[in-house]
């Protein structure tokens, strides 16, 4: 397992990944991306950020970069740093397949990625991040994966996932949307001759949606690496957006909201990598204070007032726009 280089790390942000979401395209749907990214998104532009990302990201103990293939140029825009940087050696590289990116670098897009879970696809985008990141990839995870995938049930794929596994890349996947736990519970059973084929899982838990908890913990307990994502809401937990109790706490700790909202993650027993989406160096910055946030149990039971009905959230969160 790739993420055992974590278990050593001598920096607790070592347990804080960078997600490139937001900078390897230039639409997502996370707030306030006016004002987070420069006027000019060309690819130019953004390849730059991104490596300012990476290099503020490493130089402060993250040791974990995610991508994916429907997110823009991002694993271009990693490969190339990793490149830059040979001397690189302890970081932790996912990426992920079953979304191509389709807006054509065009903010209005009228479909952003389109999802594909079946074999076929799975071929076709592993060979094209293996041209990126070759031999310098720890993990590919089959991207939102709902418990209605095929990708759950298709024997074919599952041997070629577990070659792929044989050959030293761990093979994991995401989840999303109101029946996370239903996936992750899904995922837990599946076998390719008696072994489990999955070991990592990549969910959404924050303090809007915290419905995948007690199937995360069932992962971890049952040996896979959980990687927490969307641990800011795509931006509903972070600055002047934060419900007023996250602000409050986030006053008594003099820090900002985002690294309130990290770091209740961080305190799931369970929770092995928690994703940071930073678009500027500076939010990354604010983010990684939340490895040293003292959340006690007053504070906790404080923010467990914020649980939405996951129904609600995943609505609100389909309403976002692409900006």
């Amino acid at each position: 397992m790739p993420f055992a280089r974590l278990a050593t790390a001598t920096t607790p942000t070592a347990h804080i990944g960078l997600g490139l979401a937001a900078v390897g395209r230039p639409g997502y749907i996370n707030l306030h991306r006016d004002r987070d990214l420069p006027g000019d998104r060309s690819a130019e532009a953004l390849r730059e950020r991104t490596h300012e990302l990476l290099d503020a990201a490493y130089a402060q103990g993250v040791r974990y970069f995610d991508a994916a293939r429907s997110y823009g140029r991002s694993e271009e825009f990693l490969a190339e740093w990793l490149t830059v940087h040979p001397e690189v050696r302890d970081v932790v590289i996912g990426s992920k397949w079953g979304y191509t990116y389709t807006a054509d670098w065009n903010v209005e897009a009228e479909a952003h990625e389109v999802k594909d879970h079946s074999l076929a696809m799975f071929e076709r985008q592993r060979a094209e991040t293996d041209a990126l990141l070759g031999d310098r990839l720890d993990l590919y995870q089959i991207h939102s994966v709902t418990a209605d995938s095929p990708a759950l049930t298709d024997k074919d794929l599952h041997a070629r996932l577990a070659a792929l596994a044989a050959e030293g890349v761990s093979v994991g996947l995401s989840t999303s949307g109101p029946a996370q736990a239903d996936a992750i519970r899904a995922a837990l059973a599946v076998t390719v001759d008696g072994e489990p084929l999955f070991r990592t899982v990549q969910a959404t838990y924050n303090a809007l949606e915290t419905s995948a908890g007690a199937a995360l913990a069932e992962a971890h307990d049952a040996g896979l690496t959980v990687i927490v994502k969307e641990a800011m809401a795509n931006g509903r937990l972070a600055g002047t957006e934060a419900p007023a109790v996250v602000q409050e706490i986030a006053a008594e700790a003099g820090l900002g909201s985002d690294a309130i909202a990290l770091a209740l993650v961080l305190h799931q027993p369970w929770a092995g990598v928690v994703l940071s989406g930073a678009a500027t160096v500076s939010q990354l910055a604010g983010n990684l204070h939340a490895a040293v946030v003292d959340l006690d149990e007053e504070r906790r039971a404080r923010l467990d007032a914020l649980v939405e009905e996951p129904e609600a959230y995943w609505r609100h969160r389909a309403g976002l726009p692409w900006s």
